[in-house]
């Protein structure tokens, strides 16, 4: 072979050698976060966030994770407040995560927009709990959801009652962003459906509070009754509502597992109540993305036998970020390339749960009303 072939034939495995390499180098690059509620929150929501982040990341990297990259992940405990919250966030920003996925609570997100810290850090935020109207409107760029807001989840639970009959709908709110904002949402809601009549208790989380609370609802002698807040407060209130003598039916937002409702209204006092779901039934066997997700939990966590809500959405928090990644045509993998990827991904069908960024940051629009069973299950 002439020698100027030999140094071409060089030249071009040197070449191929440096893109191969390009897809490999810094394969601990990767990063992603979580800062929640681990503690002082009295719900597991941030646990089980993590449990189902943690079996898909663990599915993605045995499968070769992406683009050759491995994925590292972290998780930092916010203690349920604004102030952890920001302390934990610049903690999180010096270990450069890409995104940091399902952060929890209104208090800590409406900090994160006031102070300002996505316009001086650069990160992506997938998912955020809870799906406030005033946390998604104006939003942030870089701040994405999966799971249906409180404006949708309401609208389904107000039109569900209309369709039940209802003409007399009472909303017990906490005094905080979630609750107020939830009552201007039903509010409204109400009013497009025609025909009902609503009145609004607004309450402190506290049980005396919503013990006074409770009997405020009932004087109001509404058919069913809709409560808005924190997971804590909606829980506490079934039982206070109960407890004050109310049977009607009872609504509660997708943020309250129910086996918080048994554990604190007894199951007499949970069954029944219906809570909005912004997922399918994560226990399920009809859709792939269930089988998908029970096999990664299996893997992952055996010690757990019944899949929850949240188990899934961190589950499709990191299958989100990932997915856009791998349909990405960029080169560099930072956060403004995962932005962008998001946007540019189109439809993503996980296996029967679509997300599309297409026209926005709001992907997921999927809502149901369950109903908490006798034994403190989840009817779909």
């Amino acid at each position: 072979m002439p020698v100027h072939a030999v140094f071409a034939r060089f030249a071009r495995f040197v070449l191929l050698a440096a893109v191969l390499g390009a897809g490999s180098a810094g394969a601990q690059d990767i990063t992603l976060g979580q800062i929640g509620p681990f503690t002082v929150l009295p719900a597991p929501d941030a646990t089980e966030v993590n449990a189902g982040i943690t079996a898909y990341l663990k599915a993605a990297n045995a499968a070769g994770g992406v683009r050759g990259h491995k994925i590292d992940f972290f998780s930092l405990d916010d203690r349920y407040s604004s102030q952890g919250f920001e302390e934990q966030f610049k903690k999180a920003m010096e270990k450069k995560p890409l995104a940091l996925l399902s952060p929890i609570g209104s208090d800590a997100l409406s900090t994160m927009y006031k102070d300002k810290l996505l316009d001086s850090n650069d990160v992506v935020i997938m998912n955020v709990i809870p799906g406030a109207e005033s946390l998604r409107n104006p939003g942030h760029p870089r701040v994405f959801h999966i799971r249906a807001g409180d404006k949708q989840q309401i609208e389904k639970i107000v039109q569900n009652a209309r369709t039940l009959g209802t003409t007399r709908l009472a909303v017990l709110y906490q005094n905080l962003v979630i609750g107020t904002s939830g009552w201007e949402v039903a509010k409204a809601a109400a009013a497009a459906e025609g025909g009902m009549d609503i009145q609004g208790v607004k309450a402190a989380p506290d049980l005396p509070a919503l013990a006074e609370a409770a009997q405020q609802v009932k004087k109001l002698d509404a058919q069913s009754v809709l409560l808005v807040g924190s997971p804590r407060f909606m829980a506490d209130g079934v039982a206070a509502l109960r407890k004050a003598g109310l049977s009607q039916t009872l609504y509660v937002l997708s943020y309250v597992p129910a086996g918080l409702l048994v554990k604190l209204a007894g199951p007499e006092g949970a069954r029944g109540v219906g809570i909005a779901e912004t997922f399918p039934n994560p226990n399920g066997i009809v859709l792939p993305l269930q089988r998908d997700f029970q096999a990664a939990m299996k893997a992952a966590h055996p010690e757990i036998k019944r899949y929850s809500p949240f188990h899934l959405e961190g589950y499709l928090s990191a299958r989100v970020v990932v997915e856009a990644l791998r349909r990405s045509k960029e080169r560099d993998i930072t956060p403004a390339s995962l932005e962008r990827a998001l946007h540019s991904a189109g439809e993503m069908d996980l296996g029967g749960f679509r997300v599309d960024f297409s026209k926005g940051n709001i992907g997921g629009h999927w809502v149901d009303i369950g109903v908490v069973d006798v034994e403190g299950k989840i009817i779909y």
